[in-house]
């Protein structure tokens, strides 16, 4: 019989044994716990003031109201481009477009039309294909418009599906006529459904878009809510379109014709998103963003919110204004984020590449990104924004830097569009505190000379690396290009 002293030695020892291999399982449990699923709602051409949680009183969006309840309102994030082809590119690679070549071409312009040659290179690596490294389910249900020929579709681009339309909704048959050979616009086809690489349905019913698109995203969370997945769900409204388009249960019931029918429609799509989540317990592991590609184009005259709504921001899409720039942006992550919360910080869609990045424990890509993880925003409430600069360009056009509150307009001759200056331009440049000033009325560059100075030598900075009109940047990469495109068909059965 082994000794008192011997058996208490060995029940140490078996109870030290028992206690390394718990810790072991549970060391080997938090390595592979499960990372965050995420979900990227990005409506399109949709304004700072079209939804009630930021200040609309004219569109009901119930389900939007609670996401921002139960998360965080962020009322300075942004976007790089007032237009749909660049904006959708930065979100993607968490570059500017300039960056990756998607900010205009001789054919297209500012956004990639039907047919074209152009589009989002395959050296660039998107927020799908740096989560694919880490074993997500990838997803796209919506509008793509980062090139329609099929080395540039979703599919090449780290989505392991798409279902929806490979540019906007406006851009037509009919469309294409009526601009003839100008955009080569005779050769659009009938505008194309896809699944994949294949056209499933031309031209597919605009009012039925909202309805099925969310359809194929609930069921795409179904198939794979036992393994984490990143679902982009750019919405195709409320479009382009000066008359967007809704179903029949939400066509005529807005207080704001077919405007606030898309928008009330799209609130009904994220209750569904919402709703999926909490169906199947996955709230809490799934981060949902619900934001816009750029600010509304806004009607003429102004006062007519028949095309959107940027209030309280200055200026119209297409421009560099802050209500091209500035989107309404809610995150929503159940016990993660904290409810009812604003971040008043200025964040960016190119900084959810590296945030999701971290958040997934993968590498970014190794090409240059501009974007910054914006982890400690969604978090902490006392964090601030890691950027000292942000540029908003028009094209190939630099016209404006951000600092902290300041926001300077460089003083400019040459320019197609710009919401201060009139033809001819100015010799002057404008600034404003953005913080104080959220309609941009009080140009303050005379009395802060030092903070014109500062900004002025950011903005060289931003146009010896990015470029500017007749300059090339020496840190930009070449956008993809291929030959011969071909119109997307239905092929016959």
């Amino acid at each position: 019989m082994p000794s008192c002293k011997k058996r208490s030695a060995l029940g140490i020892t078996l109870g030290f044994l028992f206690v390394c291999l718990v810790e072991s399982r549970l060391a080997a449990t938090e390595t592979v716990a499960r990372p965050p699923n995420f979900i990227v709602i990005f409506c399109d051409n949709l304004g700072y003031g079209d939804i009630e949680p930021f200040g609309s009183d004219l569109h009901r969006t119930p389900h939007l109201t609670r996401m921002a309840n139960e998360g965080r309102k962020f009322t300075q994030f942004y976007v790089s481009a007032g237009v749909c082809t660049p904006s959708r590119a930065s979100l993607m690679t968490g570059c500017y477009s300039q960056r990756v070549g998607m900010h205009v071409n001789e054919r297209d312009g500012h956004v990639l039309r039907p047919v074209s040659p152009y589009g989002l290179s395959a050296e660039e690596e998107t927020i799908a294909e740096v989560l694919e490294r880490a074993n997500y389910a990838t997803g796209i249900f919506g509008k793509w418009h980062l090139g329609d020929q099929p080395p540039f579709l979703p599919t090449e681009h780290g989505f392991q599906t798409f279902f929806g339309i490979p540019y906007s909704d406006d851009m037509t048959q009919a469309v294409g006529m009526r601009i003839g050979s100008r955009l080569d616009g005779s050769q659009w086809p009938p505008l194309p459904l896809m699944r994949d690489q294949a056209v499933v349905e031309a031209p597919v019913d605009r009012n039925q878009l909202t309805q099925r698109l969310t359809e194929a995203a609930l069921e795409f969370i179904d198939q794979h809510q036992d393994q984490p997945f990143f679902l982009y769900f750019p919405q195709a409204m409320p479009g382009s379109t000066s008359a967007p388009f809704a179903s029949e249960a939400f066509r005529g019931k807005s207080r704001n014709g077919p405007w606030g029918d898309s928008i009330e429609e799209l609130d009904w799509s994220t209750g569904e998103i919402l709703g999926k989540l909490k169906e199947l317990n996955l709230e809490t592991q799934t981060l949902v963003i619900w934001t816009s590609d750029n600010g509304a184009p806004l009607a003429r005259p102004s006062g007519d919110l028949s095309r959107g709504s940027n209030l309280p921001l200055h200026g119209r899409g297409y421009t560099t204004s802050e209500g091209a720039f500035r989107v309404p942006t809610i995150f929503w992550w159940p016990t993660k984020i904290q409810a009812h919360t604003i971040c008043d910080q200025l964040a960016s869609t190119m900084d959810l590449l590296p945030t999701f990045a971290e958040l997934a424990s993968v590498e970014p890509p190794s090409n240059k990104i501009d974007g910054l993880s914006i982890t400690q925003l969604l978090f902490d409430q006392k964090a601030v924004t890691p950027h000292d600069a942000y540029y908003y360009y028009d094209r190939d056009q630099l016209q404006a830097v951000r600092s902290g509150p300041w926001k300077l307009f460089l003083p400019l001759s040459d320019f197609n569009r710009h919401p201060h200056f009139e033809k001819g331009g100015s010799a002057q440049a404008l600034l404003f505190n953005l913080d104080e000033d959220i309609d941009c009325s009080s140009n303050l560059a005379s009395s802060y000379p030092k903070v014109v100075g500062r900004l002025m030598k950011m903005a060289e900075e931003a146009k010896w690396e990015l470029g500017d009109r007749g300059v090339e940047g020496h840190e930009a990469r070449q956008r993809g290009q291929i030959a011969n495109p071909k119109p997307l068909r239905l092929k016959a059965r």
